[in-house]
């Protein structure tokens, strides 16, 4: 199964039309065009009672007039698959929604996304596309001058390009690559505790790819440095988007021989074997001694899963 922070469904990107600005326009001046506003990253939700379902809060341009706030420079999203109807987000500070008049009722609840995914209360398609709404202000709120020049850069293509106003260099929206590895000897497979987990949680492990890099070359560093074992056979399984903020994490299986790990103190506080009836109790959250694992919006969640399935891409 897919983590829940995949690709969303919901709309057509329609990248092909971001660089025509009166189609845009055109979409977003429409009573139908919908809003996803966005308060410190945290999106505007919409939840029952109970507070065990909840949905993006979409807001109308009418809804922006009415609460004075300005649709420049929002993000496209894409339209809706069925009516054609323009979606974007919409992204504030803090301070500037403290200052809309009627913010205490229209602009809230905020929730932050890994919650609500770890939650599972919203539609997967909807937690997508937060995710996906959440990456993009992101990284315009890093993008502002440029890193050529000094400049300031402007929006364009909807928010999926920004442009040096002095120099003219271009930049595009960052994506961080990630390798996430299930380290197996075939039939154990190897968890650890980050000093910076809460208590009891073991995951796998995982580091960004640095320059000059390829995938198999990331995994069997990360894994050296990380665990003292040598890393044979690579193999890819899947990826997630993960918008925290702009990361896209590639999930492999790295085979090596059972024996002691050497851990490095600075990246892994503790790292255990684990075989698939310790894995399965852990997904299930009735290990003896209290150690649990992400829940299945992360893909270390879907990694120890097909693990425990022990399927053909997970045997040496």
């Amino acid at each position: 199964m897919k983590p829940t922070l995949g690709a969303s469904t919901l709309l057509d990107r329609l990248s092909h039309k971001r660089c025509d600005p009166d189609f845009l326009a055109s979409l977003q001046l429409a009573a139908e065009a919908r809003f996803v506003v966005l308060i410190g990253l945290k999106p505007v939700i919409v939840s029952n009672e109970a507070r065990n379902e909840a949905a993006i809060r979409w807001f109308t341009p009418a809804d922006l007039r009415r609460l004075e706030l300005s649709d420049q420079d929002v993000l496209f999203l894409g339209v809706d698959r069925q009516s054609g109807a323009g979606h974007f987000a919409l992204s504030l500070t803090e301070h500037r929604a403290s200052l809309v008049r009627g913010a205490t009722e229209h602009l809230r609840p905020l929730v932050d996304l890994r919650t609500i995914a770890t939650q599972g209360i919203m539609s997967e398609s909807e937690v997508a596309l937060i995710g996906k709404a959440k990456s993009l202000a992101a990284w315009h709120d890093t993008a502002r001058c440029c890193g050529h020049c000094g400049g300031v850069t402007t929006v364009k293509d909807g928010g999926w390009k920004r442009k040096c106003w002095a120099c003219g260099h271009q930049f595009f929206p960052r994506i961080d690559p990630v390798v996430i590895m299930l380290v197996s000897d075939g039939e154990r497979c190897v968890l650890a505790h980050e000093p910076h987990f809460p208590e009891g949680m073991f995951s796998t492990i995982a580091g960004f790819i640095e320059p000059g890099e390829d995938v198999d070359h990331a995994v069997r560093r990360e894994a050296f440095e990380e665990l003292g074992v040598d890393v044979g056979e690579v193999r890819y399984l899947t990826t997630q988007p993960w918008p925290f903020p702009h990361s896209l994490m590639i999930g492999c299986v790295a085979f090596t021989q059972s024996g002691p790990l050497k851990t490095d103190p600075a990246e892994i506080a503790e790292a255990r074997w684990f075989d698939r009836d310790d894995c399965r109790t852990l997904l299930a959250g009735a290990h003896p001694e209290g150690l649990w694992v992400p829940g299945r919006q992360a893909i270390a969640h879907s990694l120890i899963k097909a693990f425990v399935g022990g399927g053909a891409l997970l045997k040496i």
